[in-house]
């Protein structure tokens, strides 16, 4: 059985990512890249499933771990009665192979450890092929090999690979377990030591970079960190989560694949990126989104893969029994195929943010703008023109019938705002029609002032006609369609707070069957980015005190190595969703960004209408 999700810590080298447990079993790694099939899924299953496990072959009597200082190798020590023995799991990057590393060190004593490697390819579907090598084995099914080197002697039994030893006290065994094409030899093994020193100077020249100096520093840096790791290097895109369908409640249905990029992702990306001087690293990101929207907007999706692949077909894998027994397990995501009206507002808003902060210096990253040849940015306004009046799913990916969500439509104003903005700036009134926008950014502004809003309520509600409030109704005072101290953004703010607060943390919406609007079963946890949004909207209406308190809870709910997941279940004290979550750790980010810097943060110099 998998460990609770709070009990994973990740490794990664900026491609992939793999999940250690307290255990000292690594029980889930796609690779080659973070979206590829899974060779360990134990996560999803059991270890039948595929699984790496190192740890002490006696009774543990106490487990430490934390990431060394700035970076993301994971030191865990175990005591046993026989002594102490610490596990240093580690990935290096950059690599031409994607390669795991654990060193087994002596601290005191004399502890028996034991390893057990069971590699299953394709989701836990497929066993391969083993032999021999000398140090190790090679393990080939199709496309995949793996190379593994063992510091010790080790044996075949029940198709897996496995060894018992002792590790003294000052006795440093390494072991590896690198990804080949298996139409390729297999790579040569590397020095874990002296791979271990590159791994932890890279990570710490990467971590020195960050020019954040508000509150919560030592916090910012490791969700800075946790984002790195989830970010696919060759393409600059970052992935929403390492791993699928892990539930948002569990024994339910909802679990989803979120090893892909969204567009929603791109704005607050880029805040926390600026914000914390990895200018680099938004450059990226701003082009790989560039390239994944390129072509007609009418064939916009909400996500892509991390190379920008648009098919991401939804199966379900049946010979998996899920996460504590929670089906289906899923790969790929519907969702992709859905119509949500904000991703527009998400694609122009970044926009915005890449110009202000001077990152449009490339010509690929002009959306449109001074040459005919490149028109983006008038093609994909004439489009929202014509779908702004149509339902949608919504942020929340409804897989139920459409209607006209009030976050929708509030970033369809943003995307004619700062397509008006965009143009300005640049000096491109002359060749892009900015009073057309303007003109449309109006209407959209009062028809939302309109028909979402409620008087009943004092407040705007999650879409036209309903009773309802929606926690992305926060976004309202974040991107400026309101000023902050407008009292309907103040009565929103109250009505999200009194409705959708449970012990201290936020849901998405109300989930009871008379309010379902997705067409699945009620029941999911807190959701922690939304949190987040409370943290920002009670600073932005003057309630500092109750955003820094809530900002605190939300810092509590971290894991021991600093990692949030999707949502949290307040009841029984536990993390639930994907894991770990880069939604969440922007939320961190922007937040203590806002609370630390103020007028300075990330919405000082927000527009106002």
């Amino acid at each position: 059985m998998a460990d609770r999700i709070e009990d994973y810590a990740i490794i990664g080298d900026t491609e992939t990512v793999a999940l250690v447990g307290r255990t000292g079993s690594i029980d889930w790694w796609c690779t080659p890249r973070i979206d590829s099939g899974a060779c360990f899924a134990a996560l999803l299953g059991d270890e039948s499933h595929g699984r790496w496990l190192l740890r002490p072959a006696e009774e543990i009597v106490s487990v430490r771990r934390w990431y060394r200082h700035d970076t993301l190798v994971l030191e865990t020590e175990y005591e046993t009665a026989s002594g102490t023995v610490a596990v240093v799991d580690f990935m290096a990057p950059p690599d031409a192979h994607p390669r795991i590393f654990r060193v087994v060190e002596g601290r005191t004593g004399t502890v028996p450890m034991t390893m057990d490697l069971a590699v299953r390819y394709d989701y836990g579907s497929i066993t391969p092929w083993v032999n021999s090598v000398p140090g190790g084995q090679t393990l080939v099914a199709g496309a995949d090999g793996l190379r593994l080197h063992s510091g010790v002697p080790v044996e075949g039994k029940d198709m897996r690979t496995v060894a018992d030893f002792t590790c003294s006290e000052d006795q440093t065994l390494g072991f590896s377990l690198v990804w080949y094409d298996s139409l390729t030899d297999p790579p040569l093994p590397l020095d874990a030591l002296a791979a271990c020193s590159r791994a932890e100077s890279w990570w710490r020249e990467w971590a020195g970079r960050c020019s954040y100096e508000g509150d919560w520093s030592d916090e910012v840096l490791r969700s800075l960190i946790t984002l790195k790791a989830l970010s696919y290097s060759p393409s600059g895109a970052i992935a929403a989560a390492a791993t699928t369908s892990l539930p948002e409640l569990v024994g339910g249905v909802r679990n989803w694949d979120y090893r892909y990029s969204w567009l929603r992702d791109a704005s607050f990306a880029l805040q926390a990126l600026v914000l914390s001087g990895y200018d680099s690293e938004a450059q990226a990101w701003y082009r790989w989104l560039r390239r994944a929207v390129a072509g007609s907007p009418g064939e916009f999706q909400i996500m892509y893969g991390v190379r920008g692949e648009r098919r991401l077909t939804e199966i379900e894998l049946d010979w998996l029994p899920g996460y504590e027994d929670s089906r289906p397990v899923r790969i790929g995501n519907a969702a992709s195929d859905q119509f949500q009206l904000d991703v527009f507002g998400e694609v122009l808003d970044a926009s915005w943010t890449a110009v202000k902060a001077d990152l449009v210096t490339h010509p690929e990253d002009l959306p449109a703008l001074r040459h005919q040849q490149d028109a983006m940015l008038p093609a994909l306004m004439e489009h929202l023109e014509k779908v702004w009046q149509d339902p949608d799913e919504g942020i929340w990916e409804i897989r139920g019938p459409r209607r006209h969500f009030v976050h929708s439509k509030v970033m369809a104003w943003v995307a004619f705002d700062r397509a008006v903005r965009i143009a300005e700036r640049l000096a491109l009134t002359d060749v892009v029609p900015v009073q057309r926008w303007a003109e449309l950014r109006d209407a959209v502004h009062a028809e939302v002032c309109e028909k979402g809003w409620s008087d009943a309520k004092n407040s705007f509600v999650q879409f036209y006609g309903a009773d309802v409030v929606d926690a992305s109704l926060l976004m309202l005072a974040r991107v400026g369609f309101l000023p902050h101290d407008d009292p309907r953004i103040v009565g929103t703010v109250e009505a999200v707070e009194a409705d959708l607060l449970v012990d201290g943390l936020l849901m998405r919406y109300p989930m009871t069957v008379e309010h379902a609007v997705d067409g699945l079963p009620p029941g999911e946890g807190a959701f922690v980015m939304t949190t987040f949004w409370l943290v920002d909207a009670l600073a932005l209406i003057g309630r500092t005190a109750d955003a820094r308190a809530l900002f605190e809870r939300l810092l509590a709910l971290r894991n021991d190595v600093g990692l949030l997941a999707e949502e949290y279940d307040p009841a029984a004290g536990r993390m639930l969703g994907n894991f770990p979550q880069a939604f969440s750790h922007l939320g961190l980010i922007v937040s203590a960004a806002n609370l630390s810097m103020g007028e300075a943060g990330p919405f000082g110099d927000v527009p106002q209408p």
